[in-house]
């Protein structure tokens, strides 16, 4: 309630009180009466409850003057609430005809039209408690009929007003309408009562509605008055860490001044919250829904309270605009034989009643009688129109609810049990009623949707549509994506990130990406993670079946040279080059073959060492064999030389020392790295940021491994070297031009192989070191044997000892 008002309120309150002590003094009863802002209902009874309704929504301006008699000046009639005054008579009539309740006892009532201002009310309701008819005499003044309870008002605003007033005289007020939690203070407002459920509840459910419906970026707008402000902050303390975020919050002015109307409809039309929540009272809405459906904003999910979620009367106006709505609506109770008797009100059946007149005129555009002469472009009034659509409501229950609480409540007096606020009963609808809690009866809601009907007319369901629109500040991040909040906006404004490599986010909206464990990796979406991919140089790769069928080859065609040479092992081709040293290196050559199958297939204990030790102890054999041919060949020349011994010294017992020394070098290199540091299996990440396992054989020890290839190196760049010397020796039987080829190969195949071995990364590091075994394995048994192969096969003539020493 705004300040203005307020001060407006207790303006009046003064003046009304001064007017009574005035009035009461001079012997007239008359001006409390005849100060109230409308007509009034009246009827005798042992009892009076008053009741306060805003049939009319635009009061007169107040007179805080107090010098003038009133002169109705009220307009806007609002069917649902006079059908509320309706229902209190109906109520009252109905406990009158029950012999059970209040047997021998009457209820009368006063119900005055308060025009929905909290001036009005106010002044009506203290005409009820201190005297109701203008019409009293002086003598009767003392003993003037005034009410002992007030049902009212609909209006937060105005109930707060009333019942702070009437609170210090102990006066009950029992508000059908009013649910504002400021009014839940027991403390403030001890005599105040209600049959709706508090604010808190709409709140608690609207936040849930929205939580349920997936928006998390809305609007508010609502009433500047204790409704508006308080339905706002409830709602905006719900939402706090629920994931729903607000855009704008707009207050609908009490003048409605259209520039600042306009300005709030702008701003829901630049808002990317397409749904827009409100919390005003139905007048304050319709000014702002009237700007909606001028501009034709058409594309805004509606939110709207109890207070008009099933006001039919917008549904003349707004066309298509509000299409779409969802409201929560008070459950309704089915009153039996409201209905029948609401649609029978007519000015021809209850000619004497003030009120149904002025609704009749208003609802109808019409006058009645010789008032049609200031009108006279109004029809004339029959009295005979239909009214069926003062037949629905959502409060008319909780107005039949306080009559009836207020009858066992005298019921329970005349008993001497107990007063109001602890009464007690069950109604004809079976609901049990109590006011035991302040904050009014526990709430339920239906949820209305405003639905287009098949004539094209709005209906009230209770569905949702098939599509539910979407009101977010950001599209939702799907999984494998992570939020990252936009600087300087809400919660609910974010970016969607995808995760770092080696993390996943599984579900929708996720705030942060998980890393995978250790074994584990993402999956292309980065959702869920999945066992690595093991890398390793396997048989089943196409590069493991290549280098296999290359080793496999090799071994092969070494066996076959084998072969043609033990089949012609009597020539003087084979013969005359060291037959021994030639099977020797032979079948070290196989062997060298042979140990490249090692280094392919899922590593293992015995294979990383076997592979190391085998491969470092084949081709020390091999290139001590070729060692030797290259010394008797250098050798046998240089005996040749007068007075020269030194072929002594290179005996076939000799030659074999020197290679089972240089084996036993290597062998004991080996045997040390193996038993030290030998080499095992182990993993290492591969892959764009460790994506896969890769399966490896570590060396151990570097230094082992350094020896075992420095110590066959230093072979080969002696055989080169000795080879390279003798190469221009005469004779066929010279080996040395063969050697050199071999050598030159061997050399130039292990140096290339440092780098790319270090550079290549995963199991291309293996299948480096396996392509240099076999290239080098090649290049000896090629340049070495193939020569002689071509002769012992191809050219058996040459294969004597003539042609032998021809030169």
């Amino acid at each position: 309630m705004s300040p203005v008002m307020a001060v407006d309120a207790w303006l009046w309150t003064l003046g009304l009180l001064a007017g009574l002590f005035w009035a009461r003094s001079l012997g007239v009863c008359y001006i409390l009466q005849s100060r109230s802002v409308s007509e009034s209902l009246y009827k005798d009874g042992d009892v009076i409850i008053g009741g306060l309704f805003p049939v009319h929504l635009e009061p007169p301006e107040p007179d805080h003057t107090f010098t003038q008699r009133y002169k109705k000046n009220v307009q806007n009639v609002d069917l649902r609430s006079y059908r509320w005054l309706q229902t209190m008579i109906f109520t009252v009539e109905e406990i009158n005809r029950d012999p059970a309740l209040l047997p021998n006892f009457t209820l009368g009532f006063h119900a005055a039209d308060t025009c929905l201002a909290a001036e009005s009310a106010l002044s009506a309701a203290l005409s009820m408690v201190t005297g109701q008819d203008e019409a009293v005499s002086g003598e009767e003044c003392a003993r003037a009929p005034n009410v002992a309870v007030i049902i009212g008002d609909a209006s937060s605003s105005a109930s707060i007003v009333v019942a702070d007033t009437l609170g210090i005289f102990d006066i009950p007020l029992v508000s059908y309408f009013a649910s504002c939690a400021c009014l839940s203070d027991h403390t403030r407002y001890p005599t105040f009562l209600r049959t709706v459920p508090s604010n808190a509840f709409q709140a608690k459910a609207m936040a849930h509605l929205l939580r349920m419906m997936g928006w998390s970026w809305v609007g508010i707008v609502y009433g500047d008055d204790a409704y508006g402000e308080s339905g706002m902050q409830l709602l905006l303390k719900e939402l706090e860490g629920s994931g729903v975020c607000v855009d704008y919050i707009e207050a609908i002015p009490k003048s409605y001044a259209l520039n600042r109307i306009r300005r709030i409809v702008e701003r829901i039309q630049s808002s990317k919250a397409w749904v827009v929540v409100t919390f005003s009272i139905s007048p304050d809405t319709e000014a702002l829904l009237r700007e909606v459906v001028r501009q034709n904003v058409t594309d805004r999910q509606w939110i709207a309270t109890t207070a008009w979620s099933t006001l039919s009367s917008y549904t003349t106006w707004s066309g298509i605009t509000l299409a779409g709505t969802i409201g929560l609506a008070l459950q309704s109770a089915d009153i039996q034989g409201l209905s029948s008797y609401l649609n029978q009100l007519s000015p021809e059946r209850h000619p004497k009643e003030p009120l149904v007149q002025s609704v009749w005129e208003e609802v109808f555009g019409c006058k009645f009688g010789a008032e049609n002469q200031s009108e006279p472009l109004k029809p004339q009034c029959t009295g005979l129109e239909k009214v069926e659509v003062l037949a629905e409501s959502d409060v008319n229950y909780n107005v039949y609810k306080a009559v009836y609480a207020i009858a066992h409540a005298i019921q329970n007096m005349l008993d001497c049990e107990h007063i109001l606020k602890n009464v007690e009963f069950t109604t004809q609808v079976g609901e049990h009623v109590n006011f035991g809690n302040n904050e009014g009866p526990s709430a339920s809601y239906d949820i209305i949707n405003w639905h287009i009907g098949s004539e094209g007319k709005i209906e009230f369901i209770h569905l949702f549509a098939n599509q539910v629109p979407v009101s977010v500040c950001s599209e939702s991040c799907p999984p494998g994506t992570r939020k990252a909040l936009q600087k300087g906006k809400p919660v609910c404004c974010y970016d969607c990130i995808p995760c770092a490599k080696g993390e996943i986010s599984n579900s929708t909206d996720s705030t942060e990406c998980t890393k995978c464990p250790e074994s584990l990796w993402p999956n292309t979406d980065q959702t869920e993670c999945i066992p690595k991919l093991v890398e390793f140089l396997s048989f089943q790769d196409n590069m493991g079946i290549i280098l296999s069928v290359l080793s496999v080859a090799g071994a092969a065609l070494t066996g076959t040279v084998l072969a043609a040479f033990f089949r012609f092992r009597d020539t003087p081709l084979v013969r005359a080059n060291n037959s021994e040293l030639s099977f020797l290196l032979l079948l070290s050559l196989k062997l060298c073959f042979l140990c490249a199958l090692t280094f392919i297939g899922r590593p293992a204990p015995w294979s990383c060492m076997l592979r190391h030790t085998l491969f470092g102890i084949s081709f020390v054999v091999c290139l001590a064999c070729v060692l030797g041919k290259t010394m008797v060949v250098l050798v046998a020349f240089r005996a040749t030389l007068p007075g020269s011994n030194i072929m002594r010294y290179f005996g076939p017992v000799q030659q074999w020392a020197g290679i089972f020394l240089c084996t036993l070098v290597q062998v004991g290199i080996c045997v040390l790295w193996v038993t030290l540091a030998p080499p095992l299996p182990t993993e290492s990440a591969g892959g764009e940021f460790g994506a896969r396992v890769v399966l490896l054989c570590a060396v151990g020890s570097v230094a082992a491994f350094s020896l075992v290839l420095g110590f066959i190196g230093l072979l080969a760049a002696i055989c080169f070297l000795l080879a390279f010397f003798a190469r221009k020796l005469p004779d066929n039987f010279n080996e040395a031009k063969f050697i050199t080829f071999s050598m030159l190969i061997f050399c130039a195949v292990w140096v290339a192989f440092v780098p790319a071995y270090v550079s290549s990364p995963g199991k291309y590091t293996v299948a480096v070191e396996v392509f240099a075994i076999l290239a080098s394995s090649y290049g000896l048994l090629l340049c070495i044997f193939a020569p002689k192969c071509y002769i012992i096969l191809l050219r058996p003539e040459r294969n004597t000892k003539k042609s032998m020493m021809a030169k």
